[in-house]
């Protein structure tokens, strides 16, 4: 069907996306298609949005292949494979104008049912499955590389890539392998006879990726946790924290065995979340290294531990990888809306250290940092990541670790320093910065003991109702919290090439779309500076960037602005100068949806204001 649009041209910079079935083994074959691409030389960004059924649903898998190499959403398809008759308009209507639809035309669709200004190119893959194979699930299964063959010829994708790919997945399954190949060249060699290939978007080898790796932040926290010196894990399966866990036994099986075969971890799967947070309180506080993962429902139920580790400063490492609430609300869909409830965790007045990565890299770093935070500071850390970075592979710089870091284990006191004489009350502030000195249980047979409990006390650690010992306890923790800030991960800020009067702050999974969003800005001649901060509490940093501008953007992606909410609470900022922009849809944000909005606010008189001479 030829389109009444001129057909989008573009070489290593266009969007593809997948339209499927849940359930329809759909998923194998599009990582193929795109680590195919990114064997070529030229760097991508999948996104997996899928239904949290085990199937029927519609699932998604969209792939932004970009050399200049811009890793978030940008917004707009430009190809599209609808493979899903269940949601064949919604997914027509989001390719760009002179896009493609690619689709499976064994059964003849009426001319209504298309766009004049889309390419549309019909692949009769049913009919291709039912007169090669006559086992119903390989038709499906084989459908699905079939069309990933027929790409590869429209794409110009070298076949050789994905066969390499096919045969890596395969290793020691001749049986699988070789059929699979068969597939690719089927669907292929259809394309190559009956379509003009290749199409206006192609893929041109490049030496784009260099040394970074492809993988998920779930599996790079828990490796992160394994350097840090995690020896317990404790938790409960929910989406989409359960792979980090997963993956955490694997590393341990890989390197946490003794010579003599012993295992030098324990990993428990717990009844539920309370009783996971509850064993990881009394791992941290017979002195051992432990973290749970979750996701915001566990949290919830995780709060009156929460608190027990806050007020008897109990070392506590938290991953939370955030999915979409409130309730149950949206289990396969990425949101950034647990920042109050991880900061605030727990009835009464508390306050906990939230670290903020932004992608794989800082996934892996930052689990390391936060067990060494939670020891120096005694008290809950929380890793703050989410469903876009932690299920989704995404490219990064390489794991870095310095064979040399010793743990921080913060201020214990050994046998030793007791024996010496060296004083011990364990709520008491000795040296200004809030933080006490513990010791681990049984370290001396007479001295250094005391009663752990959640009920107040006095600096000795005895059970007290008194007013001012309450208060100087809340206040030292108060204090604590406040050294915290120059112990965390510090903010990262890209100031232009001229002054701005306009700022944006943002975190997290947000990066990678603000990264070209502010690009774009800048093009456009609207002048901006940002800052990406990377933990809570701020750093005078983070006041100093906000009181040096008119304006300040905080882009995040939640309903009720709750990074600006924090930072309103800790500075005592004018809210007026924070303005919210606000994507929570479930879908990761893009780019353009950023730049719009902040373009927009602005308006033309201050966008001309701020124009780049």
């Amino acid at each position: 069907m030829t389109a009444g649009h001129a057909a989008l041209q573009s070489i290593n910079d266009f969007v593809v996306k997948f339209a499927n079935v849940n359930g329809s083994g759909s998923a194998s074959a599009n990582e193929l298609f795109a680590k195919s691409i990114l064997r070529m030389g030229v760097p991508v960004s999948p996104r997996n949005i899928f239904p949290s059924n085990i199937q029927g649903l519609p699932t998604w898998y969209e792939v932004r292949v970009c050399e200049a190499g811009w890793l978030g959403r940008r917004g707009g398809v430009d190809l599209m494979v609808a493979m899903n008759p269940q949601t064949w308009d919604a997914d027509l209507a989001e390719i760009e104008p002179g896009g493609y639809l690619v689709y499976d035309n064994s059964k003849p669709l009426p001319r209504s049912k298309f766009r004049e200004d889309v390419q549309v190119i019909g692949i009769p893959l049913t009919e291709i499955c039912n007169a090669t194979y006559s086992d119903p699930r390989q038709r499906q299964l084989f459908k699905n590389i079939m069309y990933v063959g027929a790409l590869s010829a429209l794409l110009d994708i070298d076949p050789a890539e994905i066969e390499r790919l096919i045969g890596e997945q395969y290793k020691g399954k001749e049986k699988l392998l070789k059929p699979n190949v068969e597939a690719l060249h089927l669907g292929r060699d259809w394309a190559l006879r009956h379509l003009a290939c290749p199409l206006g978007l192609r893929v041109q080898r490049a030496d784009k990726v260099g040394d970074r790796i492809f993988v998920e932040g779930n599996a790079a926290a828990a490796l992160g946790c394994v350097y840090g010196g995690a020896t317990v894990c404790a938790w409960y399966p929910i989406t989409p924290s359960s792979s980090l866990a997963e993956a955490f036994q694997k590393y341990c099986q890989k390197y946490r065995i003794a010579e003599d075969g012993a295992k030098k971890y324990a990993i428990l799967q717990a009844e539920d979340e309370i009783a996971s947070i509850g064993m990881v309180v009394g791992a941290g506080w017979n002195g051992a290294r432990a973290f749970t993962a979750t996701s915001g429902p566990g949290v919830s139920l995780m709060n009156e531990f929460i608190g027990l580790a806050y007020f008897a400063e109990i070392p506590v490492t938290i991953i939370d990888v955030q999915r979409g609430g409130p309730s149950t609300g949206m289990p396969t869909r990425t949101q950034q809306s647990d920042l109050l409830a991880a900061a605030y965790a727990s009835h009464g007045d508390t306050r906990h250290v939230l670290l903020l990565p932004e992608d794989p890299h800082e996934c892996f770093a930052f689990a390391a940092d936060a067990l060494d935070l939670a020891d120096r500071l005694q008290t809950p850390v929380f890793v703050m990541t989410d469903l876009d970075i932690g299920m989704n592979q995404r490219l990064c710089a390489p794991f870095a670790w310095d064979d040399s870091r010793v743990y921080d284990r913060g201020k214990v006191l050994s046998a030793e320093d007791l024996e010496a004489g060296k004083e011990f009350a364990r709520y008491k502030d000795i040296d200004g910065d809030g933080i006490p000195y513990r010791t681990y249980p049984g370290t001396h047979p007479d001295k250094g003991a005391y009663f752990t409990r959640g009920t107040s006390r006095n600096p000795q650690a005895q059970y007290s109702e008194r007013g001012p010992d309450y208060v100087y306890n809340m206040q030292r923790l108060l204090l604590k919290f406040d050294t915290a800030r120059d112990l965390v991960p510090q903010p990262v800020f890209d100031r232009g090439d001229v002054p701005a009067r306009h700022g944006a702050l943002f975190f997290g999974s947000t990066s990678p779309a603000m990264a070209e969003a502010v690009d774009r800005l800048r093009g456009d001649g609207i002048a901006i500076d940002i800052v990406r901060v990377r933990a809570y509490p701020f750093p005078e940093s983070v006041r100093a960037f906000i009181d040096a501008h008119e304006t300040v953007f905080v882009v995040e992606q939640n309903r009720d602005g709750q990074l600006r909410l924090l930072l309103i609470d800790q500075f005592g900022i004018d809210p007026a100068r924070l303005v919210a922009v606000l994507h929570y849809d479930g879908t990761p944000i893009t780019a353009r949806f950023i730049a719009d909005a902040i373009a927009a606010r602005l308006g033309r008189s201050g966008a001309q204001q701020d124009k780049v001479a």
